[in-house]
């Protein structure tokens, strides 16, 4: 394979799985993709977290492979251990952390009419956090 093709198949992996990549709380890496379902394996180092979000264009389901999630889903929170999995559904406040001394690795699947990341919002962005003055 010359050098531009090694570019070109390059170029193309990275535009099917633009999801993937390293985050400060760990790793995502795409499995696979389709038009209304992503399946991505997650890890997440020890003692950190991905903060609360919600989608309100697709539902998540997480299965733990490795080690164990502390997930809260709207006001319910949960341990998930290996060989266990949980459902997020659409429009639900939700969070993952991993509360344990080895890395978490979850894998998830995301279905729904529209996977953009423009549909995740935040609680600072939904004003569902109020941030408190640092002269408190």
């Amino acid at each position: 394979m010359t050098q531009n093709e090694n570019n070109e198949q390059a170029n193309d992996i990275s535009e099917t799985s633009s999801h993937s990549g390293t985050r400060y709380w760990g790793n995502v890496e795409v499995i696979e993709e389709g038009e209304t379902y992503r399946i991505s394996r997650v890890e997440i180092k020890p003692r950190h977290g991905i903060k609360s979000q919600i989608h309100y264009h697709r539902n998540e389901h997480w299965v733990v492979v490795s080690g164990v999630a502390k997930v809260t889903c709207g006001e319910e929170e949960i341990l998930v251990n290996r060989n266990e999995s949980t459902y997020v559904p659409a429009a639900t406040l939700h969070k993952v952390e991993n509360p344990g001394h080895i890395p978490l690795v979850i894998l998830e699947i995301q279905n729904g009419e529209y996977l953009g990341e423009d549909d995740t919002e935040r609680p600072y962005d939904l004003n569902l956090v109020k941030p408190v003055p640092e002269n408190m």
